[in-house]
């Protein structure tokens, strides 16, 4: 079958919610990646796409109708060049990098983009319409995150445990302590904070351009907003639960709720070769596992085990890996299922989304971008990035440096 390569990628800077990012629209926000690719190459006769894959999980507000496509007509992409917008929730930017690799390995495909947005400040409040003639019931829900429009099946099958829930429930059940969670908690903020002193995220981001002020004037944004520098052990210790009075997850030790862009060019090598493109990686194996919804954290490590058993490669084999960090508990979990020390150099070594924070459905990107960029900075072989999902599944991707 036919390989498909990882040819460039670029992301946006991650915003706190509310925050640098949130007066620019999700589609908008969406084109940011695809205009820089376009720029980087501008030699690429971009009516050659055969598709474009977005990554998106809400789809409630100005996201909604097909952002992938919305995104690449907003970009400057010819109107001829398909999209599809996919959903895998926390997993869907590296369920548009699965699709465009399953295309291309297929042969359908030789030049595809897979991306991923999420504006979780824009995310809007949504209502049901009325359920008989005359009724005065009426419900909202904030979209940004979590369970809406539950159906109480589901409630009875499998419960409704919001996100930071499932974090502690994992850690119950694995033994997680808040002492281990904060201090990993730290380890991101601190790797994350030596990344951006040295410039090694400077390397995968492109500015934003955010109009504001009075006069409306243009401000490029070219930082991660979300990572927090000043963070210590003792402020870490000093923050109460979010979820459980004697609960161990709190706001210092989860990741956060953010507004983001990224896209990867991936092609075929036939494809790489008639665009002039340089690979930079291989995609090696795709997985992907369910697991009980009150427990989702935990769902990388059947994602990796399906991995590991499809490509023949063990844990070891591995020189990057990028675990997204939903929760330093469920990361933990992992981490430990997958006989990995807590703070292995090698595991997230730029800061994971605990201090980068998680635009749900850019994250697997922006993971991808990271091992691909670290792999070719430390002379690795392979890297690996997978995620746990809500309502109870994981991801795993394999890549091999070219």
């Amino acid at each position: 079958m036919t390989t498909a390569f990882v040819c460039d990628g670029v992301r946006t800077p991650i915003g706190r919610y509310g925050g640098a990012l949130s007066s620019v629209r999700t589609d908008d926000l969406g084109a940011v990646p695809l205009a820089a690719l376009m720029a980087r190459h501008r030699e690429l006769d971009w009516a050659r796409l055969d598709e474009v894959y977005y990554g998106c999980v809400n789809q409630a507000g100005e996201d909604n109708r097909n952002v992938a496509r919305m995104s690449a007509l907003l970009a400057g992409l010819p109107a001829s060049v398909p999209s599809a917008t996919v959903n895998r929730l926390c997993g869907s930017g590296l369920e548009a990098l699965a699709s465009a690799a399953r295309g291309i390995a297929a042969g359908q495909l030789d030049l595809a983009i897979a991306g991923g947005v999420e504006s979780m400040s824009r995310a809007p409040f949504v209502m049901p319409k009325a359920s008989s003639g005359f009724s005065r019931h009426a419900e909202i829900y904030d979209s940004t995150i979590g369970w809406r429009f539950c159906n109480p099946r589901m409630d009875a099958l499998y419960g409704l445990d919001s996100m930071g829930e499932t974090a502690e429930n994992v850690a119950t059940e694995h033994g997680i302590t808040r002492a281990d969670q904060d201090a990993f908690a730290l380890r991101s903020q601190q790797r994350a904070a030596r990344a951006m002193q040295e410039g090694l995220l400077a390397e995968e981001i492109v500015a934003v351009p955010v109009s504001g002020g009075a006069r409306g004037e243009i401000r490029h944004i070219t930082q991660d907003e979300h990572p927090r520098a000043s963070t210590s052990a003792a402020s870490l210790a000093a923050l109460k639960p979010a979820f459980r009075r004697d609960g161990t997850v709190t706001a210092g030790n989860a990741s956060g709720v953010n507004d983001g862009a990224a896209a990867l060019l991936l092609a075929s090598e036939a494809g790489a070769a008639a665009a002039g493109l340089q690979p930079l990686a291989r995609v090696i194996g795709i997985a992907t596992a369910g697991v009980a919804p009150r427990v989702m954290g935990i769902g990388p490590l059947p994602a990796v085990g399906k991995l590991l058993a499809q490509t023949g490669l063990r844990i070891g084999d591995f020189d990057v890996i990028e675990l997204n960090e939903a929760f330093a508990a469920q990361a933990l979990a992992v981490l430990r299922g997958l006989k990995l020390p807590d703070d292995g150099e090698h595991i997230n070594p730029n800061g994971g989304a605990i201090a980068l924070g998680h635009p749900l459905g850019m994250s697997g990107i922006r993971l991808v971008i990271a091992a691909v960029r670290q792999l070719h900075r430390t002379g690795g072989r392979r890297a690996l990035c997978t995620m746990c999902i809500g309502v109870g599944q994981g991801i795993a991707v394999a890549l091999e440096c070219v």
